[in-house]
């Protein structure tokens, strides 16, 4: 990075930002180029949608903020953390980060209570008696506390995202990653767990990334959204600029195969 760019960088530290991902850059192995210089801010608090068609990118652009996906070129600084090759850097940003998948990942040997007791109790190194506290109090919170000592594969996949929901909230973090969280749901499961996340980000505060197709959710909750397309970063704007008003061609476009 050049000084001008660090010190960009800096002067948006400093300004309340969760995530500064500058030019991101990503390659396969097969020289697919999947992310051909992406950049984004997140403000904390903020929820920001990323949207665009199959292939864009946007599930390996937010996996990238925990390094579950590795980028060639570019900077990541998430919660004031540059993510590099530490090892120190990547377990602190981590632990500071929750991610909702497509797939719910229960440990299906564990009832509902310890799954979301797990990382806390491990990771946090909290007593099990807090951890359970905790974990009964985000139950609630997400609709299934009665489910508590059931077992996941007894739950429907609504109730088990929303598991997967409380599991990450359980760490306490400070920023949210949902990754298609309803593309593997039924269609009358998906209202259930767009509530929780409608609810989540109403009351808590929390800064939310959320990949999603969920067109309602977007308008309704987003204070930003962003189009992705062909690994590139198209569009960004308000709800109502996005929908309403788009800028590019290709928003446009994405725009009319989905409404």
């Amino acid at each position: 990075m050049t000084q001008a760019e660090i010190n960009k960088t800096e002067a948006l530290i400093d300004a309340n930002i969760g995530i500064i991902a500058t030019d991101v850059q990503k390659w396969y192995s097969n020289n697919f180029h999947v992310l051909r210089g992406v950049s984004l801010t997140v403000k904390r608090g903020e929820v920001v949608v990323i949207m665009g068609p199959s292939g864009s990118g946007k599930s390996t652009f937010i996996r990238t903020f925990n390094a579950l996906e590795e980028f060639q070129k570019g900077s990541i600084i998430v919660d004031g953390i540059n993510l590099s090759h530490d090892l120190k850097n990547i377990e602190a940003i981590r632990r500071e980060v929750g991610m909702v998948f497509q797939q719910f990942n229960l440990f299906p040997h564990l009832t509902v209570l310890q799954n979301v007791t797990l990382a806390p109790i491990w990771v946090r190194r909290w007593p099990k008696v807090k951890a359970e506290e905790v974990a009964m109090q985000l139950l609630e919170r997400v609709g299934i506390l009665e489910q508590a000592k059931k077992f996941p594969g007894q739950l429907s996949g609504g109730q088990q995202q929303r598991v997967a929901i409380a599991r990450a909230l359980a760490m306490q973090p400070k920023i949210m990653l949902f990754d298609e969280p309803t593309s593997a749901l039924d269609p009358e499961m998906v209202r259930e767990v767009l509530d929780v996340m409608r609810g989540l980000a109403e009351d808590s505060g929390i800064t939310m990334v959320v990949v999603t197709h969920e067109v309602g959710f977007a308008r309704e909750v987003a204070d930003r959204i962003v189009l992705m397309a062909d690994g590139l970063l198209v569009e960004e704007a308000t709800p109502e600029e996005f929908f309403q008003n788009p800028k590019e061609e290709r928003t446009r476009k994405f725009l009319s195969q989905i409404l």
